[in-house]
């Protein structure tokens, strides 16, 4: 068992047995192989981290284990198999016995335990409980929310039946309490529900609707992402017994028209930016709506599914969000969507939350992002904790007790390899064929052209990705079906636009099914292959003056320079196939283009262009002709082998429309009649449109008609797929995610079509991804925004349901520098310590010479050198996982191959030296001895109000009693389990007790620390020590456990310990450990905290923990390094006298306003004779 590192790619992904995905489904893996460097050191500190002796060595590569190397068909955990990393390498470095024991004692100050704790409202008492059990992230149940101070108005009748649950009504409580509040912008405080799917946020949203009715504003605006959701606000405040509140559809009133007098204002975002010239006049949807909500408006504003308005400053829609919110400063604005922000960024338009702006740490949102950017994922979820303590934020989901994830890595059958080869090949010929012939047209400005030519590229190989998992697919959903159970499968691309091309080619006749991934292709050639019109048009962002017509136009220095460098590349905005755009680069700089120089002799292409550059263009138009159709040819070659559109291959092989549910946005299909002729039928029945179409299909899936939906995003905001208990088909659903969303945003609105409230069965989860390694640049895309969602809207960035994912996620950091050292590696810039993996067909030479040809066949690599050019400004992660697609099967698995081990050597090297951001980790998980000895309370600067944080003295006693350790040991009954001494003569020799655990390793306890995190081999206990019976073992025992109570293990071994005679504190070995720790309103002192840390230890990083004290005291909160407690303490008496200084000088404000007042007053009331002595007072006497 343990760590085998000489396996290749393919060995490295038949290991991938469901069992992995189990034991990392909250990343723990990564924790305990990480455990041993991370709190080695004796003073606990962030700078001294890099103690640690026992980590791996980063010289000894081999034995560097990666999250592919947890071999888990044997029973070793990760933890063993790092033990046996860490002793095969101290065989080589050999340490004294007490040294050992110091780093085995010292490694177990933090861990991780369950991500989630059962939810129930801990200070709002009313209401009868939700039906289903709900629960909410471990982080966010240690901080309390604030005191109730609001009275309901909700009718008793509505809480007593439970039309509103006990979660629903803490909401409606906590949103309208926070409404009472007025920011220091004068705008009223808004609120944002985060609850997960299927919790009931529309319900509360009907509540908090209905609450403000009743207390008389008979107006509210309800925003929501369609327009068909407007019948599910009328059935959610249906539901909760207020169907006399009318629900007005914007999009049926006429523009300019605000008769309608109360009620409900229903509009999608899109409405937001609707506009009209009709009858000459110059109309708009917003102006339509601020005339009838009026300036003074103070009713409710719900923003439902309120990730839609994400990236408020870059779209129209989000502009509105924010005028409309500045326009009506008290309105009650309500945020609701289980995404909430997907990433930091997204959260602009919440401009009423108050965490930005006057009187809050950060002046504007810019400020806001950039601290939380910088400082990573325990910023996020400090972000969360600080909005729940407040009063503004509450999230809650249902229960995953019963919900499986798993992962189905599909291998490929070699008919596929060979296809997906010679695609591969030919889009490597159609670069060559695109470059010459730009090159003899000479064209000026290329990046359209080739925004064109890569984002085909990537589509293409996605279809492909995706159509290699279609039999698989039919396999295990006849699977499941057999077993009783019913399919939902998830997709976005439905191929329409392509089907449809073909249809209009053959005038409305089709008679098969089409190919997505030829039609791509196709079109790119057809539509984009460089022409003589490119070549006159001017491109956009090309600002030079165009050339008298009569000259002949010079080559341009951006197509090629003195040198003869072609830039053959794009601007990563065209990469993302125009669906994940996140480009910041400007058109026409050299620099954004991403390009990679290769010296590169041996290359014969494009030499014919460089020639046919420098003469006029007379001739090359009809040979471009011939390129043009020579390409087309091999592409309709190609089409007979390559893979038919996927929704209509899976629909024919599920048993055609008749036995499946299809829940699209699309309006027709290809369909095999019962006679075998394939035929193209539109979607639609009699009158019905094709949302109507989908509800009601979705009807005949939860009637039991037909057992197989397949949905794509068009259906899956708004709509319920679950084994709901008033339903007919309440087979338990199987989840099948055949290609991820693009955003996170559409991944968990997909997961949570399925997952709800009132339920029989919850569902299961199944992602296919296949072995192609580009394929896990999707997984990546979603698994980066999950990560991001679980801390942002859950305060944990374990929380996100498809967690499995985030093992995928190279879009980071590391994943940057990863590239950038192979992609040095691969010029022979550099020795890389990262070895190429083994097993490549001709070995270490010939693979960097195939990846170098590789690289430069999917464009990351251009042809001539040209220095001072880096590879990261050049060649971006989002590219590089991208154009890996192109490359030939087993190229581009041993690509990625070598590309992972670089990163996780990097995650490792970062976790040895201390510079990990490990999320929050739990403070002595499992140790109940926990104590909190001391607290100082300092005020904090709020908006409005202001907050307090708490610096505790947290003592932690790990040791064993003699007791505990010997009734443990009557449970023992294996021949080497029991008590152990040290063989080394000493008066107090080192005493233990080992017990079996999984595999051939043992459990160990010891007296001044209680269970040691790494288990120790038979063999390595042998060495060391003997075994004896538990009468030889009391004496030293209980003298140890007495003695480490308040002594260091130096001072037990040696009788003395140097650390101590020069004046210094050392910990090492005792059972009493102490820990500061800082908790409140941390978002408002994060940055001064910050700052102390850094400039003490030189990490940015503050550890996030959680701790259950002995008294059951739940706290979140910073762990500050011991060396750095004085200095946070000054720092934070500086704010603490700054607020209470500013709180005087407010109270002194308004005294002297109540008695100016009072004076004002007493003149205008007093009678005359009173005031003259006081305005005319006697002149003084003697004059």
């Amino acid at each position: 068992p343990g760590v085998d590192m000489n396996r290749g790619a393919t060995g490295r992904q038949a290991n991938l047995t469901p069992p992995l995905f189990l034991c990392l489904q909250d990343l723990s893996c990564i924790d305990d192989l990480s455990t041993n460097s991370l709190f080695s050191s004796p003073a606990d500190s962030l700078s001294e981290y890099a103690d640690a002796q026992s980590f791996i060595s980063t010289d000894n590569l081999d034995t560097v284990p990666t999250l592919w190397d947890v071999n888990t068909s044997t029973t070793t955990t990760p933890a063993q198999s790092q033990l046996e990393v860490s002793s095969k390498h101290s065989q080589h470095m050999p340490q004294p016995e007490e040294e050992e024991d110091a780093e085995e004692e010292e490694t177990e100050e933090l861990g991780h335990v369950d991500t989630y704790a059962e939810y129930k409202p801990s200070k709002s008492t009313i209401g009868i409980s939700h039906p289903d059990i709900v629960v909410e992230t471990n982080t966010l149940s240690s901080v309390p929310p604030p005191d109730i101070t609001y009275t309901l108005s909700i009718p008793q009748s509505t809480i007593n039946s439970g039309l509103l649950s006990a979660l629903q009504l803490e909401a409606i409580i906590y949103a309208c309490q926070q409404h009472e509040v007025i920011l220091q912008n004068n705008q009223r405080a808004g609120f944002l529900i985060g609850d997960g799917a299927g919790v009931g946020k529309g319900r509360t949203v009907a509540g908090i609707i209905l609450e403000n009715y009743l207390k008389g504003r008979k107006k509210a605006l309800w925003f929501s992402i369609s327009n068909d959701l407007k019948f599910d606000a009328e059935r959610d405040l249906k539901d909760i017994d207020a169907p006399n509140i009318p629900v007005h559809a914007l999009n049926k009133i006429k523009y300019g028209d605000t008769a309608t007098s109360e009620g409900v204002l229903f509009a999608t975002y899109s409405a937001l930016i609707g506009e009209s010239q009709a009858g000459g006049q110059h109309r708009t949807r917003i102006k339509q709506i601020l005339d009838w909500c009026k300036p003074d408006f103070d009713g409710v504003i719900i923003f439902d599914e309120c990730h839609k308005a994400k990236n408020a400053t870059s779209t129209k829609m989000g502009k509105a969000v924010l005028d409309l919110q500045n326009k009506l400063p008290r309105a009650r604005v309500v945020y609701a969507s289980a995404t909430g922000a997907s990433e930091p960024k997204n959260m602009i338009y919440m401009s009423r939350l108050g965490i930005w702006g006057e009187g809050t740490p950060f002046r504007t949102f810019e400020d806001f992002l950039h601290a939380i950017e910088k400082r990573g994922v325990g910023a996020m979820e400090i972000v969360a904790m600080d909005m729940k303590v407040s009063g503004m934020y509450i999230a809650r989901q249902l229960s995953f007790s019963g919900v499986s994830f798993r992962i189905e890595e599909i291998g490929l059958d070699s008919d596929f390899k060979l296809v997906y080869n010679k695609a591969a090949k030919l889009w490597a010929e159609a670069l060559q064929v695109f470059m010459r012939a730009a090159d003899e047209l000479g064209l000026v400005s290329r990046k359209s052209l080739w925004g064109q030519f890569w984002s085909s590229h990537q589509r293409f190989f996605k279809y492909l990705c995706i159509a290699a998992k279609v039999r698989c697919l039919v396999e295990l959903a006849q699977k499941e079906l057999g077993a009783g159970k019913c399919i939902v499968i998830g997709l976005q691309s439905t191929g329409e636009s392509r089907t449809r091309e073909v249809l209009d080619e053959n005038d409305g006749h089709l008679d098969r099914f089409v190919s997505a991934a030829e039609g791509v292709f196709q079109s790119l050639v057809t539509k984009h292959f460089p022409s003589e019109k490119q070549r006159r048009e001017k491109a956009p962002g090309n600002k030079r003056k165009r050339k008298p017509r009569g000259r002949q136009p010079k080559v341009p220095k951006h197509t090629v320079d003195s040198g003869g460098v072609i830039n053959i590349s794009d601007d990563s905005s065209s990469d993302s196939d125009g669906m994940d755009t996140d480009s910041n680069s400007s058109p026409d700089s050299l620099e954004n283009d991403d390009v990679i120089f290769v010296n590169h002799t041996s290359c014969q292409t494009g030499t014919m262009g460089f020639c046919n550059l420098f003469r006029p263009l007379e001739g090359p138009l009809s040979r471009i002709e011939e390129m043009k159709q020579g390409l087309l040819n091999k592409i309709s070659e190609l089409g007979k082998e390559l893979p038919l559109n996927t929704l209509d291959e899976l629909i024919d092989k599920l048993g055609g429309p008749d036995k499946v549910s299809e829940m699209t946005g699309r309006k027709g299909r290809v369909v095999r009649r019962p006679d075998g002729i394939v035929r193209y039928e539109s979607r639609a029945e009699q009158g019905l449109t094709i949302d109507h179409i989908n509800i009601k299909e979705k009807d005949r899936f939860m009637g039991g008609e037909k057992l197989v939906a397949i949905i794509s995003e068009a259906a899956s905001s708004g709509i319920s797929l679950q084994a709901d208990k008033r339903i007919k088909n309440q087979r338990r659903r199987v989840h099948m995610t055949l290609e991820l969303p693009w955003s996170a945003d559409r991944a968990i609105q997909q997961f949570g079509r399925t997952h709800r409230s009132n339920q029989v069965t919850a569902p299961e989860y199944i992602f296919l991804i296949s072995e192609l390694a580009g394929e896990r640049r999707f997984a990546s895309i979603v698994a980066k925004r999950l990560e991001s969602l679980g801390a942002l809207t859950h305060g944990d960035r374990r929380a996100t349901e498809s967690r499995d994912l985030s093992k995928y996620n190279f879009e980071n950091k590391y994943g940057t520098k990863a590239l950038d050292k192979i992609t040095k590696a691969i010029l022979g810039h550099i020795e890389n310590k990262v070895p190429p993996p083994k097993g490549y067909p001709g070995g270490e030479a010939m693979f960097f010479r195939d990846m170098k040809l590789g690289m430069m066949d999917v464009g990351i690599f251009c042809r001539e050198p040209r220095f001072g050019i880096s590879t990261e400004k050049d060649c971006s992660i989002t590219k590089f996982l991208n154009r890996i697609l192109g490359l030939e099967v087993h190229k581009q698995n041993y690509l990625f191959q070598y590309f992972t081990d670089n990163f996780d050597y990097l995650i490792e090297k970062d976790k040895k030296e201390g510079k990990y951001d490990m999320g929050i980790l739990d403070l002595a998980p499992g140790n109940d001895e926990i104590y909190e000895e001391k607290q100082e309370t300092f005020l904090t600067v709020g908006n409005p109000q202001d907050g307090q944080v708490v610096l505790y003295k947290i003592s932690v006693d790990r040791g064993m009693p003699w007791d505990e350790a010997y009734n443990r040991s009557l449970k023992l009954s294996g021949r080497d389990e029991g008590f152990y001494l040290s063989q080394k003569v000493s008066n107090n020799p080192c005493v233990l007790l080992a017990e079996q655990g999984r595999g051939k390793n043992f459990i160990v306890y010891k007296p001044n620390i209680g269970k040691q995190t790494h288990p120790e081999s038979l063999d390595n206990l042998q060495q060391r020590y003997r075994k004896v019976s538990p009468e030889e073992a009391r004496d030293s025992w209980e003298k140890q456990f007495v003695f480490s109570f308040k002594k260091c293990s130096h001072a037990n071994w040696n009788g003395k310990c140097k650390k101590i005679e020069e004046g210094q504190e050392c910990l090492q070995g005792m059972r009493l450990r102490q820990y500061h720790m800082l908790c409140g309103a941390l978002l408002r002192v994060w940055k001064r905290v910050s700052d102390v840390v850094s400039d003490i230890t030189s990490s940015s990083i503050l550890q996030i923990v959680r701790l259950k004290t002995k008294q059951h005291n739940k706290q979140v909160g910073i762990k500050i390094p011991e060396n750095c407690v004085a200095r946070v303490r000054e720092e934070l008496l500086l704010m603490d006298e700054e607020v209470k200084r500013r709180r005087k000088e407010k109270e002194q404000q308004a005294l002297e306003h109540r008695l100016i007042l009072s004076c004002s007053l007493l003149f205008m009331t007093a009678p005359p004779d009173l005031l003259r002595p006081h305005l005319y007072p006697p002149p003084p006497q003697g004059l």
